[in-house]
């Protein structure tokens, strides 16, 4: 019954296309009803929970569709391709986006590890995927419509905001993707910090051998762990990262050559060379793209602009 309910108050709440703030902090409403072909996208660690109509979200080459059966859980940050295929005027998308504050995420984390030995997790485990489809379960539906309920109070959301949020978190790590979220918070998350790191520090040079010292691995070791989590290898992850950065800078207006050079390339034809490798277009040509007007470029890259500035 929550999960109707969670619809109903979405949808009397989001009238128009874009997104809105619940007055709590990371969590946000959202609607779309024009379809968006995927393009490139970066999932910072959330949840997002469809109500209505799919999306879609595509990791190294494999797709994943959720929808109101499944929410999705990115643990760590991931360079996607994402989009609304399917969302129309009468099938639009709705949904609830809400961001994992790092903080209240680890305590919970280290704090179920510490009362419960069969969650806890070795370095030896392989490591979990960082982006899961987990099934909608009683205790996250109830957990959701309880925090959204908030909404309709400015009191009520300032004196317990941050403890419903806390108990959805709660419900996140002991559902079908709590294995991947707590392999990112808790103990063993080796992998998910390099992973916020090499994030944070797009414009600068790695090598596999740095990325492994900085979390005291060997190179073996760390370069199976990460296509573990990430499906890919680091080389391969932290280039996906720059040029999905940089498809949406571009998308957004920035010129070919700034949005390279803001993403670390310091050579324009080794960024073109690996752009076209990557989309099967010229950066120019992919910005002037017939399969993607700019109109919908805009859209596409407005909104997930708007995820990405929601995320702490």
């Amino acid at each position: 019954m929550e999960k109707q309910q969670i619809k109903q108050l979405i949808d009397e709440k989001m009238t128009e296309n874009g997104m809105m703030e619940t007055g709590i902090k990371g969590v946000q409403l959202f609607r779309v009803s024009t379809p968006l072909r995927c393009a490139p996208a970066v999932y910072k660690p959330t949840v997002v929970a469809i109500v209505s109509g799919a999306k879609e979200a595509i990791l190294d080459g494999k797709s994943h569709v959720y929808d109101s059966s499944q929410y999705m859980c990115c643990s760590m940050s991931m360079p996607v391709e994402a989009g609304t295929p399917t969302a129309s005027q009468d099938n639009p998308l709705l949904g609830v986006y809400i961001s994992l504050n790092t903080k209240v995420m680890t305590e919970l984390a280290i704090q179920m590890e510490s009362v419960s030995a069969a969650i806890g997790t070795t370095k030896g485990d392989p490591v979990p995927q960082g982006l899961t489809l987990a099934h909608w379960d009683d205790a996250f539906t109830e957990a959701l419509f309880r925090l959204l309920q908030l909404g309709g109070s400015s009191a009520d959301t300032a004196v317990l905001g941050d403890s419903r949020l806390r108990e959805l978190y709660y419900t996140v790590l002991k559902g079908e993707a709590g294995e991947s979220v707590m392999r990112a918070f808790g103990i063993g998350n080796e992998i998910s910090r390099s992973i916020a790191y090499l994030s944070a520090h797009l414009d600068q040079s790695f090598t596999i051998d740095h990325m492994a010292a900085q979390v005291g691995m060997s190179r073996a070791v760390y370069h199976r762990k990460f296509k573990q989590a990430t499906t890919m290898s680091p080389i391969q992850f932290v280039k996906s990262m720059r040029l999905n950065h940089a498809a949406m800078k571009m998308a957004g207006g920035m010129n070919v050559n700034d949005a390279a050079m803001e993403v670390g390339y310091v050579s324009s034809s080794q960024f073109s060379r690996e752009f076209k490798r990557m989309y099967g277009q010229s950066p120019k040509q992919w910005s002037h793209s017939k399969q993607l007007p700019s109109e919908m470029m805009r859209r596409t890259a407005h909104f997930f602009d708007q995820l990405q500035r929601s995320s702490w």
